[in-house]
């Protein structure tokens, strides 16, 4: 069963977001990150440039486009609006406001939660949305860090 855990009170989620990707790719697992077109964008500028002395290579096709499978094999980093288009299924970060279809399909789900009020309440829906379909939430607060 898919495992569920959610970050709260992250103070910078782009920095924060990016040291997850780095760390889990380090550990040899392949990440998706999942939202709407402006966060992808974000993301796709942000894992270039958040550590002055690397970058984490990743893919951001458009949807419907066609990947060479060279590329599908060795990219372990993908920002897509569908999950369902992954090529992995190890890791999903989830950068939208609900839970993305598809992301039983995957090993570990991570939701990300600022102190904001807004982000808090869609994180509470989400945390109803993973509870009320069975799974089991892990909870790691960084204010407590």
């Amino acid at each position: 069963m898919t495992e569920v855990s959610f970050h709260f009170n992250v103070v910078d989620r782009t920095d924060y977001t990016c040291r997850l990707v780095r760390k889990a790719t380090r550990a040899g697992a392949s990440v998706v990150l999942a939202g709407p077109a402006p966060a992808l964008q974000h993301f796709d500028r942000a894992l270039w440039t958040f550590d002055d002395l690397e970058f984490i290579p990743h893919i951001m096709p458009e949807p419907g486009q066609p990947v060479a499978e060279r590329l599908r094999a060795a990219t372990k980093v993908w920002l897509l609006h569908d999950v369902t288009a992954a090529p992995q299924h190890d890791v999903l970060i989830n950068l939208g406001v609900d839970a993305p279809a598809g992301f039983e399909s995957f090993a570990k789900v991570i939701e990300i939660v600022t102190p904001d009020e807004d982000d808090r309440g869609a994180a509470r829906r989400r945390w109803k949305h993973y509870e009320s379909r069975g799974y089991a939430i892990e909870q790691h607060n960084r204010a407590a860090s």
